[in-house]
């Protein structure tokens, strides 16, 4: 399994119709084949400057290639998360086995 994260920050007005636009179109992004446990959040901590991000599991590395490479995402990137997405980190996880 494979968990896809990202947190990120807008370049548009905090709870402008905009910001409002863009994760609703990011929510979307659920309906791509492979994807499980989709979670489209709200950051509240005091301990850094992003305010969103999207969490989602893959079953394995294909899974994860696939969402990737599929059309939607690539469309999302494209034009919504390139021009509107000032700042992000991303990272993947897989679960931790203390036998490796």
């Amino acid at each position: 399994m494979i968990r896809h994260t990202v947190v990120f920050r807008l370049s548009h007005a905090e709870g402008s119709e905009e910001e409002a636009e863009f994760l609703e179109t990011a929510s979307s992004l659920r309906t791509i084949p492979g994807i499980s446990n989709f979670e489209a959040l709200r950051q509240v901590g005091a301990k850094n400057d992003y305010r969103f991000g999207l969490s989602m599991e893959f079953a394995d590395q294909a899974a994860y290639d696939a969402y990737n490479e599929h059309p939607d995402h690539q469309a999302f990137v494209q034009n919504r998360w390139l021009p509107e997405v000032t700042d992000f980190l991303e990272i993947d996880y897989v679960p931790y086995d203390p036998a490796r």
